[in-house]
Protein backbone atom coordinates (compact mmCIF):
# COMPACT_ATOMS: atom_id res chain seq x y z
CA UNK A 1 0.00 0.00 0.00
CA UNK A 2 1.43 3.73 -0.88
CA UNK A 3 1.84 5.40 1.63
CA UNK A 4 -0.39 8.07 2.75
CA UNK A 5 0.92 11.76 3.14
CA UNK A 6 -0.88 13.67 5.43
CA UNK A 7 -1.34 17.64 3.65
CA UNK A 8 0.46 20.77 5.61
CA UNK A 9 -2.58 22.18 7.84
CA UNK A 10 -0.59 24.98 9.19
CA UNK A 11 -2.71 28.19 10.28
CA UNK A 12 -1.23 31.54 9.01
CA UNK A 13 -2.45 33.40 12.02
CA UNK A 14 -3.19 32.29 15.59
CA UNK A 15 -6.32 31.31 17.07
CA UNK A 16 -8.54 33.28 18.57
CA UNK A 17 -8.37 33.89 22.22
CA UNK A 18 -9.73 30.92 24.51
CA UNK A 19 -13.40 31.26 25.26
CA UNK A 20 -14.96 31.20 28.34
CA UNK A 21 -16.31 27.73 27.44
CA UNK A 22 -12.91 25.87 26.98
CA UNK A 23 -11.05 24.64 24.61
CA UNK A 24 -13.56 22.34 22.89
CA UNK A 25 -15.43 25.77 22.17
CA UNK A 26 -12.93 26.20 19.30
CA UNK A 27 -11.31 24.19 16.51
CA UNK A 28 -9.05 21.97 17.24
CA UNK A 29 -6.35 21.41 15.24
CA UNK A 30 -5.32 17.80 17.11
CA UNK A 31 -7.95 16.03 18.34
CA UNK A 32 -8.13 12.11 19.97
CA UNK A 33 -11.52 10.34 20.32
CA UNK A 34 -11.65 7.79 23.32
CA UNK A 35 -8.55 7.09 22.98
CA UNK A 36 -7.28 4.16 25.29
CA UNK A 37 -3.83 1.94 25.48
CA UNK A 38 -2.30 -0.79 27.09
CA UNK A 39 1.00 -1.81 27.75
CA UNK A 40 0.90 -5.65 27.54
CA UNK A 41 -2.23 -6.10 29.53
CA UNK A 42 -1.69 -2.95 31.92
CA UNK A 43 -4.44 -0.16 30.56
CA UNK A 44 -2.63 3.54 30.72
CA UNK A 45 -4.80 5.36 29.15
CA UNK A 46 -8.60 5.75 29.15
CA UNK A 47 -11.00 6.85 26.55
CA UNK A 48 -9.43 10.21 26.16
CA UNK A 49 -11.32 12.78 24.55
CA UNK A 50 -10.19 16.15 23.44
CA UNK A 51 -8.93 19.04 20.96
CA UNK A 52 -6.27 20.73 21.12
CA UNK A 53 -6.54 24.35 19.69
CA UNK A 54 -3.76 25.51 17.12
CA UNK A 55 -1.36 28.38 18.04
CA UNK A 56 -1.93 27.89 22.21
CA UNK A 57 0.04 26.11 25.07
CA UNK A 58 -1.57 23.01 26.25
CA UNK A 59 -0.41 21.55 29.45
CA UNK A 60 -1.04 18.24 30.92
CA UNK A 61 -0.67 18.21 34.10
CA UNK A 62 -1.23 15.27 36.67
CA UNK A 63 0.80 12.90 39.40
CA UNK A 64 3.52 10.58 38.04
CA UNK A 65 2.32 7.79 36.02
CA UNK A 66 -0.93 9.15 35.06
CA UNK A 67 -0.26 9.19 31.58
CA UNK A 68 1.16 12.64 30.50
CA UNK A 69 3.77 11.10 28.50
CA UNK A 70 1.99 8.07 27.13
CA UNK A 71 -0.77 10.50 25.56
CA UNK A 72 1.81 12.91 24.41
CA UNK A 73 4.00 9.90 22.41
CA UNK A 74 0.37 8.74 21.02
CA UNK A 75 0.45 12.38 18.69
CA UNK A 76 3.64 11.19 16.55
CA UNK A 77 3.02 7.55 17.27
CA UNK A 78 6.96 6.90 19.44
CA UNK A 79 4.95 4.31 21.47
CA UNK A 80 4.58 2.64 18.08
CA UNK A 81 8.44 1.32 18.96
CA UNK A 82 7.38 -0.08 22.17
CA UNK A 83 6.59 -4.00 22.24
CA UNK A 84 2.77 -4.86 23.20
CA UNK A 85 1.52 -1.43 22.81
CA UNK A 86 -2.34 -1.74 21.69
CA UNK A 87 -4.38 1.67 20.86
CA UNK A 88 -7.94 1.36 20.70
CA UNK A 89 -9.81 5.28 19.35
CA UNK A 90 -8.60 8.34 17.23
CA UNK A 91 -5.97 10.66 17.10
CA UNK A 92 -6.22 12.79 14.30
CA UNK A 93 -4.78 16.37 12.96
CA UNK A 94 -7.06 18.53 11.10
CA UNK A 95 -9.17 15.60 10.71
CA UNK A 96 -6.65 13.13 9.42
CA UNK A 97 -6.22 10.00 11.67
CA UNK A 98 -2.50 9.20 12.20
CA UNK A 99 -3.36 5.62 12.54
CA UNK A 100 -4.72 5.27 9.58
CA UNK A 101 -4.13 2.77 6.98
CA UNK A 102 -0.61 3.58 5.18
CA UNK A 103 0.28 6.59 6.91
CA UNK A 104 3.85 7.09 7.14
CA UNK A 105 4.62 7.56 10.87
CA UNK A 106 8.41 8.82 9.99
CA UNK A 107 6.63 11.27 7.70
CA UNK A 108 4.21 12.21 10.80
CA UNK A 109 7.30 12.84 13.06
CA UNK A 110 8.49 15.46 10.29
CA UNK A 111 4.93 17.66 11.32
CA UNK A 112 5.07 16.44 14.92
CA UNK A 113 8.32 17.76 16.41
CA UNK A 114 9.38 16.74 20.17
CA UNK A 115 11.54 18.05 23.10
CA UNK A 116 12.26 15.28 25.76
CA UNK A 117 12.89 16.05 29.26
CA UNK A 118 16.61 15.19 28.83
CA UNK A 119 18.27 17.43 26.25
CA UNK A 120 20.21 15.06 23.24
CA UNK A 121 22.28 16.71 21.18
CA UNK A 122 23.92 15.03 19.03
CA UNK A 123 28.14 14.68 19.59
CA UNK A 124 28.45 16.39 16.92
CA UNK A 125 28.57 20.98 16.37
CA UNK A 126 26.28 22.85 17.08
CA UNK A 127 25.48 24.01 13.52
CA UNK A 128 25.47 20.27 12.28
CA UNK A 129 23.37 19.57 14.62
CA UNK A 130 20.76 21.02 13.17
CA UNK A 131 22.16 20.87 9.40
CA UNK A 132 22.82 17.33 9.83
CA UNK A 133 18.69 17.14 10.31
CA UNK A 134 17.97 19.21 7.59
CA UNK A 135 20.07 16.83 5.34
CA UNK A 136 18.00 13.95 6.12
CA UNK A 137 14.95 15.79 5.29
CA UNK A 138 16.21 16.49 1.94
CA UNK A 139 18.29 20.10 2.19
CA UNK A 140 21.69 19.80 0.70
CA UNK A 141 22.40 23.19 -0.68
CA UNK A 142 25.01 25.05 1.83
CA UNK A 143 24.14 28.60 1.62
CA UNK A 144 20.41 27.31 2.50
CA UNK A 145 21.77 25.01 5.51
CA UNK A 146 23.32 27.71 6.99
CA UNK A 147 20.15 30.52 6.75
CA UNK A 148 18.13 27.90 8.41
CA UNK A 149 20.72 26.93 10.89
CA UNK A 150 20.82 30.69 11.88
CA UNK A 151 16.67 31.25 11.85
CA UNK A 152 16.09 28.05 14.08
CA UNK A 153 19.04 29.19 16.21
CA UNK A 154 17.40 33.00 16.07
CA UNK A 155 13.98 30.93 16.88
CA UNK A 156 14.93 29.13 19.71
CA UNK A 157 17.39 32.54 21.23
CA UNK A 158 20.61 30.95 20.77
CA UNK A 159 21.83 32.60 18.14
CA UNK A 160 23.78 35.43 19.94
CA UNK A 161 25.20 33.14 22.18
CA UNK A 162 26.64 30.52 20.41
CA UNK A 163 26.96 32.64 16.33
CA UNK A 164 31.03 32.68 17.09
CA UNK A 165 31.17 28.86 18.23
CA UNK A 166 28.92 27.03 15.61
CA UNK A 167 31.42 24.40 14.90
CA UNK A 168 32.41 23.64 18.24
CA UNK A 169 30.63 21.00 20.06
CA UNK A 170 27.62 20.98 20.83
CA UNK A 171 27.96 19.00 24.06
CA UNK A 172 30.38 21.97 25.38
CA UNK A 173 27.01 24.06 25.97
CA UNK A 174 25.19 24.58 29.38
CA UNK A 175 22.29 22.59 30.07
CA UNK A 176 19.80 25.37 29.13
CA UNK A 177 21.83 26.03 26.13
CA UNK A 178 21.62 22.40 25.09
CA UNK A 179 17.71 22.32 25.43
CA UNK A 180 17.17 24.91 23.54
CA UNK A 181 19.66 23.50 20.73
CA UNK A 182 17.09 20.69 20.61
CA UNK A 183 14.06 22.90 20.77
CA UNK A 184 15.98 25.02 17.57
CA UNK A 185 16.82 21.41 16.14
CA UNK A 186 12.93 20.67 16.25
CA UNK A 187 11.82 23.66 14.56
CA UNK A 188 13.93 23.42 11.65
CA UNK A 189 11.88 21.22 9.61
CA UNK A 190 8.73 23.61 10.52
CA UNK A 191 6.36 21.16 12.25
CA UNK A 192 2.68 21.94 12.81
CA UNK A 193 2.86 21.08 16.42
CA UNK A 194 5.77 20.57 18.73
CA UNK A 195 5.80 18.28 21.89
CA UNK A 196 7.60 19.01 24.74
CA UNK A 197 7.90 16.37 27.92
CA UNK A 198 9.03 18.11 30.74
CA UNK A 199 11.56 20.22 29.03
CA UNK A 200 12.31 22.25 32.08
CA UNK A 201 12.62 19.24 34.31
CA UNK A 202 15.77 19.31 34.82
CA UNK A 203 17.36 23.14 34.62
CA UNK A 204 18.10 25.49 37.19
CA UNK A 205 15.71 28.73 37.52
CA UNK A 206 17.15 31.10 35.12
CA UNK A 207 17.23 28.49 32.39
CA UNK A 208 13.60 27.59 32.59
CA UNK A 209 12.94 30.89 32.82
CA UNK A 210 14.42 31.26 29.06
CA UNK A 211 12.98 27.98 28.16
CA UNK A 212 9.52 29.16 29.24
CA UNK A 213 10.14 32.76 27.51
CA UNK A 214 10.97 30.58 24.29
CA UNK A 215 7.82 28.57 24.47
CA UNK A 216 5.40 32.06 24.69
CA UNK A 217 7.07 33.84 21.65
CA UNK A 218 7.17 29.99 20.35
CA UNK A 219 3.21 29.92 20.43
CA UNK A 220 2.93 32.62 17.49
CA UNK A 221 4.19 29.92 15.15
CA UNK A 222 3.54 26.51 16.28
CA UNK A 223 0.69 24.81 17.99
CA UNK A 224 2.54 23.42 21.33
CA UNK A 225 1.57 20.72 24.11
CA UNK A 226 4.05 20.54 27.20
CA UNK A 227 3.92 17.76 29.84
CA UNK A 228 4.63 19.36 33.10
CA UNK A 229 5.16 18.26 36.59
CA UNK A 230 5.55 21.98 37.56
CA UNK A 231 1.84 23.37 38.39
CA UNK A 232 3.61 27.15 38.37
CA UNK A 233 5.17 25.97 35.28
CA UNK A 234 1.38 25.11 33.50
CA UNK A 235 -0.34 28.10 34.92
CA UNK A 236 2.85 30.64 33.70
CA UNK A 237 3.02 29.26 30.60
CA UNK A 238 0.09 27.45 28.88
CA UNK A 239 -3.22 28.65 27.58
CA UNK A 240 -5.42 25.43 28.59
CA UNK A 241 -4.94 23.01 31.28
CA UNK A 242 -5.49 18.95 30.68
CA UNK A 243 -5.39 17.24 33.95
CA UNK A 244 -4.85 13.46 34.33
CA UNK A 245 -5.22 10.67 36.79
CA UNK A 246 -4.39 7.01 36.94
CA UNK A 247 -4.40 7.40 32.80
CA UNK A 248 -8.21 8.89 32.89
CA UNK A 249 -8.56 13.09 31.88
CA UNK A 250 -10.52 14.16 34.63
CA UNK A 251 -10.74 18.00 33.39
CA UNK A 252 -9.78 20.05 30.54
CA UNK A 253 -10.02 23.70 30.29
CA UNK A 254 -8.71 27.26 29.94
CA UNK A 255 -5.86 27.66 32.08
CA UNK A 256 -7.48 30.54 34.52
CA UNK A 257 -10.37 28.05 35.08
CA UNK A 258 -8.79 24.98 35.82
CA UNK A 259 -6.66 26.82 38.35
CA UNK A 260 -9.08 29.15 40.11
CA UNK A 261 -12.42 27.49 39.17
CA UNK A 262 -12.16 23.87 38.38
CA UNK A 263 -15.26 22.16 38.00
CA UNK A 264 -13.83 18.84 39.51
CA UNK A 265 -13.18 18.30 43.10
CA UNK A 266 -10.26 16.21 42.39
CA UNK A 267 -8.80 18.62 40.37
CA UNK A 268 -9.38 21.53 42.84
CA UNK A 269 -7.61 18.86 45.58
CA UNK A 270 -4.43 18.51 42.94
CA UNK A 271 -3.83 22.16 41.82
CA UNK A 272 -4.00 23.47 46.09
CA UNK A 273 -1.87 20.16 46.85
CA UNK A 274 -3.91 18.09 48.57
CA UNK A 275 -2.81 14.69 46.96
CA UNK A 276 0.17 14.37 44.26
Amino acid sequence: MDDVSLPKVRLPEPAPEPSPGGAGAGEALLRTEGLSLWYGSARALHNITLGIPPHRVTAFIGPSGCGKSTLLRCFNRLNDLIDHVRIEGRVAIAGHDLYGPGVDAIELRKRVGMVFQKSNPFPKSIYENIAYALRLHGLRERRRLDEVVEQSLRGAALWDEVKDRLHRSALGLSGGQQQRLCIARAIAIQPDILLMDEPASALDPIATARIEDLILELKQRFTIVIVTHNMQQAARISDYTAFFYLGELIEFDTTRRVFTNPSQQQTEDYVTGRFG
